[in-house]
């Protein structure tokens, strides 16, 4: 049954329960620093993929090489994107750091063209164009508006997107000779977390965690909603192409905006928001229908 579902419809789930997950780290950040949220979600989504284990785990796929990739992927991501994508949030709030993160279209179709050799169509460039261009709308502020962000700040969720569209690549690289999208998520994680929890404790750069407070249950539980995003995204990833699977996960601020306004009511619909969201779902249906 999975396997009959169309790549585009694992992609659209999975920018869905990022979305939601963004949001709950949103909440946490207002008890929890973002490098310590960050280890929290992480570690929670590697404890989700190990308690899976006796369901889902082949043992014989640690016996390929391709387990490599697997592991440099998990050196960063999620740990350097994740960490770059919740700061970016703090800076910006979540639509908009979900919305400059919705570039990872333009590095997606540059890897999955140069490197993959996928066929890039009129449709992806168009679609890939339209997302950029609701990014540059949703960036450009007001020239009367009191500055409430650094302009650098801008660059902390285009780097994660970055640093995503790469890990992405890889994973389907590394699929085509374990194409298992559990064990991609259980060693990229089961790193990451590593990787992050050590790195936090040498450079002394998080707080100590208070779990009297509710910060970090939410930072855990925003784990639970990424992990299984993943899960669908390395799905999509390994029966799709990269330009058609990472244009339709940037559509993630679509729903970032609308958990924001119907659910968490901390964000008010503005004619340029509602402009910039309407471009990207053309641009993103005009993907899908590539396919």
């Amino acid at each position: 049954m999975l396997g009959e579902t169309p790549p585009f419809v694992f992609a659209l789930i999975a920018a869905i329960l990022f979305a939601f997950g963004i949001q709950i780290q949103n909440i946490g950040l207002s008890q929890v620093d973002s490098r310590t949220g960050t280890a929290i979600s992480i570690a929670a989504s590697a404890a989700f993929y190990w308690m899976l284990a006796p369901f889902l785990l082949n043992g014989e796929h640690w016996q390929h090489s391709a387990v490599f990739i697997f592991v440099l992927v998990g050196l960063f991501r999620p740990s350097v994107s994740a960490n770059l994508a919740v700061a970016g949030m703090r800076y910006l709030g979540p639509t908009l750091s979900m919305t400059l993160s919705s570039t990872s279209p333009l590095f997606g179709v540059a890897f999955g063209v140069l490197w993959l050799h996928e066929s890039l169509t009129l449709p992806v460039v168009a679609g890939t164009f339209g997302i950029i261009f609701a990014v540059l709308i949703l960036s450009k502020r007001s020239r009367n508006a009191v500055e409430s962000w650094p302009v650098w700040a801008l660059g902390l969720p285009i780097g994660a997107a970055a640093v995503r569209s790469l890990s992405h690549v890889l994973s389907k690289i590394g699929m085509v000779d374990i194409p298992d999208p559990y064990f991609v998520g259980l060693v990229c994680f089961s790193v990451s977390a590593l990787v992050t929890i050590a790195t936090n404790r040498i450079g002394n750069t998080s707080r100590p965690i208070s779990w009297r407070q509710r910060g970090p249950y939410w930072f855990a539980l925003s784990g639970l909603f990424m992990a299984t995003a993943i899960l669908c995204l390395n799905t999509a990833l390994l029966n799709g192409d990269i330009i058609t699977v990472i244009p339709i996960v940037a559509s993630a601020p679509i729903f970032t905006m609308l958990f924001s306004i119907l659910i968490f009511r901390r964000e008010h619909l503005t004619r340029r928001v509602v402009v910039a969201v309407l471009i990207v779902v053309l641009s993103v249906i005009l993907i899908a229908l590539n396919q």
